[in-house]
């Protein structure tokens, strides 16, 4: 079990006490100590975290109008952005900044996600690698660079890192965004501490960031106090948030380091990068809807897709509309962080893992089709295409005809919400 999840069970459970006293609220802490614990939070936060809702809850009354259970909540989304670590606003300046990490970190992929970041907001950003010792660290950055598209530079085999920063900096002096990607090693050792203090003599970092991976926990507030003992770390960036349960831990841990969270990265897309905001962290652990990054993630969706933004709009569906659909939400990853954006993360997994196989499907037996078939769903009531369509896609004609009539029912849907005009206002309403 998650974090998200285990939190989200614990105030269900709460909701449903028909009494809320000192014996339902202790009850209810041991659940949150249970599941903090799970996830990898240290034991003296979980301690204080707990016994200050305790306080809290016991000792106030809830506003007037506020149920109890509400007031209980809120109180822990509270105390959980705080336990978490403030937000990060990036400012879009002129800066150079240098990354450090261990090895699995995930440093240099979050370079080029760093860099992509700053280019897509109108900063024109270069890369240096300066990863003198792990193998095919020079052709990962680079080809990470192109696919980012900003600058790259490097020196294969040379092993004098400060000498790569140098040239470096000498041919980007006409870039905003300046990114340095350091060697790793399995510990911080006297060589990384010597390696990264004269690069960073040479670099003259505005931020010094130090990459951790979520899967650490608690162990990346030692990385964080450790690193910034020896080289002076200003923020952190936490990789790999969408694959591990200890993510909690790691934020909290690094909160509790005095080491302030900068960035997370959650897939690994390079798109999949965005500003620590410890508010819609805690609202996506607690099943609360975040539609700005739903449309974000629909936005950069159809950009990555490269479909038109008049392809999106909808006056009519078929299967040629559904199929631009299809594309798009391929590209927002897996459907379980769509669902999470939607207020809903306790979907199934078979359910969300079936759903997605059968969209895949229905991307293949779309693409088979003509033309005609696409913008006239009547002529697939013809057996013969039916068949040819199968053969086509590599699938049956079973699971054709279960696309004509899953396609029929939405269609039926669309049609009847395309001509409810009271519908048309709440969604109006609701997306202002």
């Amino acid at each position: 079990m998650d974090l998200g999840e285990g939190l989200r069970q614990a105030i269900a459970k709460l909701t449903k006490s028909t009494i809320i006293d000192a014996k339902t609220i202790r009850e209810f802490n041991k659940e949150l100590q249970k599941t903090l614990l799970s996830a990898d939070v240290e034991v003296s936060l979980v301690v204080n975290f707990t016994k200050n809702i305790e306080e809290k809850v016991l000792k106030s009354k809830p506003p007037p109008g506020v149920a109890p259970t509400d007031y209980i909540t809120n109180s822990v989304y509270e105390a959980l952005v705080k336990l978490m670590g403030e937000s990060y606003d990036p400012k879009l300046k002129r800066q150079r900044i240098l990354l450090m990490g261990l090895y699995g970190s995930g440093k240099t992929t979050t370079a080029a996600k760093l860099a992509k970041f700053y280019n897509d907001r109108g900063m024109s950003a270069a890369l240096i690698c300066c990863d003198v010792a792990r193998p095919a660290a020079y052709e990962q950055l680079e080809t990470l660079a192109k696919q980012a598209n900003v600058s790259f530079f490097g020196i294969k085999n040379e092993k004098d890192a400060a000498k790569i920063v140098k040239q470096g900096l000498d041919k980007f002096k006409d870039k905003q965004v300046v990114i340095c990607d350091t060697s790793g090693r399995n510990a911080l050792d006297s060589n990384l501490i010597d390696e990264l203090k004269r690069v960073a003599n040479v670099f003259k970092p505005d931020e010094s960031i130090l990459i951790v991976s979520a899967d650490t926990g608690q162990v990346a507030g030692r990385q964080a106090r450790e690193f910034n003992k020896a080289v002076n770390i200003t923020g952190v960036i936490v990789t790999k948030m969408d694959g591990s349960g200890k993510g909690g831990g790691a934020l909290s841990a690094t909160n509790a380091a005095q080491s302030r969270v900068l960035f997370t990265t959650n897939g690994e897309k390079l798109a999949n990068i965005e500003p620590y905001n410890s508010e819609k962290f805690i609202g996506s652990l607690l099943g609360i809807p975040d539609i700005a990054s739903l449309v974000s993630s629909v936005q950069e969706a159809v950009k990555e897709a490269q479909i038109k933004p008049e392809d999106m709009e909808m006056d009519e569906l078929n299967l040629d509309t559904f199929y631009t659909q299809l594309k798009a939400m391929g590209k927002m990853g897996p459907l379980k962080n769509v669902f999470g954006m939607m207020g809903a993360p306790d979907v199934p997994k078979d359910m969300v893992e079936k759903g997605e196989e059968k969209l895949n499907k229905y991307k293949v037996i779309i693409s088979s089709m003509t033309t005609q078939e696409r913008q006239n769903g009547k002529v697939l009531h013809d057996p013969s295409r039916v068949s040819r369509i199968a053969k086509g896609s590599g699938t049956t004609e079973k699971d054709v005809r279960e696309l004509i009539s899953d396609f029929n029912k939405m269609k039926k849907m669309f049609d009847t919400m395309k001509n409810d005009r009271s519908f048309k206002k709440r969604f109006a309403k609701f997306m202002q």
